[in-house]
């Protein structure tokens, strides 16, 4: 949750800059609609995308404090109840359910109005007809106006225009989608920023439309501020007197040239290129046994452990671009090549049980995928079982692309009981499980085996 928030809550602060460098001061009202309300979906959506990059990397087998489990180092993570974290979703769910009622007395309050006062068709709106002194304002396909004022026809037909231009364009739903986000993620306050942009974006749309009609700017930008001081509506209805600034007073007399226009459309592909790119873009490390020149020790001097171990398997070595450079039998190497790609043979398996703690984490933790005797099975499987009947259990971290729908766990534990451990492990170390070995060389002369 908290990686969401700070990358969509990024997405949307570098989007909003752009529109005010780029976008809002040209004469581009539909595009900047679309622009607004992309922009918002884009930055919930692209925290969920992620794009992975497979990189090869080479993990030495050191000795660690905490559990040394096959060349990786696993703590095990106490899963006491974090109050501190119920705390902040309990607070989350309070404020969230009172905007949220707020939100929804707001919407039947105008509902019920439209409703309960007498309307009239007006091209394919409602003239609501209401008591008290207001300027025009727009809720849905609702034009609410002073029902003096339309009876004695002091309402200028360009403000009839602007309100009708408010529901033909349907700019009621742009308001109601960003006040639900702002409820939602009311702890944002870039979207407070973003429904001043679009209500902006809405005056310059509607001011468009009464300009091209009337073809009488003057008179239209003086009847706004006539009109300024009028008391506000509702803050989900659409009115005359949102923000009349110097901005709309200017946008009615504006030109921009149709090149700029396209250029600056052109300019914004790299914008969301490059914040996919550093949004979703994600490194993943592939999984394999790695063994390091200089880190690992050699085997010890008594040479015919390793060729016990290595005996009639075959050898396939790759460089760093995966062409074949040596497929001998381990007896057909050289000694230098054994020296140094086979320098390693593990050591006997020593028995160890799980401490009870550990047992009772693998037990009742979701993070862990666990496997007895070689078999998967749920972490209930353990009640049946005392840590004490484990001689021996391993484990290591699943890396993010590695994970499946079935076993999505971050780590995964293997248990041993002593008929298993016996039969199976015990003996491991003299003898390699499998016909052939994969050594795949880097560019950094490190080496990556894969038993095949």
């Amino acid at each position: 949750m908290i990686d969401f928030i700070f990358k969509s809550t990024a997405s949307l602060l570098v989007l909003l800059i752009v529109y005010h460098l780029l976008l809002e001061n040209e004469k581009m009202h539909h595009f900047n609609r679309f622009y607004l309300l992309f922009a918002i979906v884009f930055s919930f959506i692209v925290p969920f995308i992620t794009i992975e990059v497979i990189q090869e990397i080479t993990t030495p087998i050191r000795t660690q404090s905490n559990i040394e489990i096959e060349g990786e180092t696993i703590a095990i993570i106490d899963d006491s109840v974090n109050y501190w974290f119920y705390s902040m979703y309990t607070l989350y769910g309070i404020i969230t359910s009172i905007l949220l009622i707020r939100f929804g007395r707001n919407i039947l309050k105008l509902h019920k109005k439209a409703k309960s006062i007498e309307s009239i068709a007006y091209q394919n709106s409602k003239l609501v007809l209401v008591k008290e002194q207001t300027l025009p304002y727009t809720f849905l396909n609702n034009i609410f106006i002073n029902e003096t004022e339309y009876n004695s026809r002091k309402i200028e037909p360009e403000l009839f225009t602007h309100e009708l231009i408010h529901v033909t364009q349907k700019h009621t739903l742009d308001i109601l989608f960003i006040e639900t986000l702002k409820v939602l993620f009311w702890f944002n306050p870039i979207l407070i920023f973003y429904k001043k942009a679009i209500q902006l974006n809405h005056e310059f749309l509607a001011d468009e439309k009464v300009v091209e009609s009337y073809n009488n700017v003057p008179f239209y930008q003086n009847l706004l501020i006539a009109k300024a001081n009028a008391n506000p509506t509702y803050y989900l209805a659409s009115n005359l007197n949102y923000s009349v600034t110097k901005k709309r007073l200017i946008m009615m007399t504006k030109t921009t040239s149709k090149t700029i226009l396209l250029l600056k459309k052109i300019t914004l592909i790299p914008v969301f290129t490059a914040l996919t790119f550093f949004i979703c873009v994600q490194a993943v490390a592939q999984k394999n046994t790695t063994l390091t020149k200089g880190v690992i020790a050699k085997t010890p001097n008594n040479l015919t452990d390793r060729d016990a171990y290595y005996a009639g398997v075959r050898v396939i070595i790759k460089d760093s671009k995966k062409n074949v450079v040596t497929d001998k039998m381990y007896e057909e190497l050289s000694i230098e090549e054994k020296n140094r790609y086979l320098d390693y043979v593990p050591k006997a398996y020593e028995k160890k049980s799980p401490t009870k703690k550990e047992y009772e984490t693998f037990k009742n933790s979701s993070k862990f995928a666990i496997w007895i005797d070689s078999k998967s099975y749920p972490n209930s499987k353990l009640n049946d079982y005392k840590a004490s009947d484990f001689v021996y259990f391993s484990g290591s971290s699943v890396y993010k692309n590695a994970r499946t729908k079935r076993f999505p766990q971050p780590f995964q534990f293997s248990l041993y009981t002593l008929d298993y451990f016996n039969k199976n492990l015990k003996n491991a170390h003299k003898k390699f499980s499998g016909p052939r070995i994969t050594i795949f060389i880097s560019k950094e002369d490190s080496i990556i085996i894969k038993e095949s």
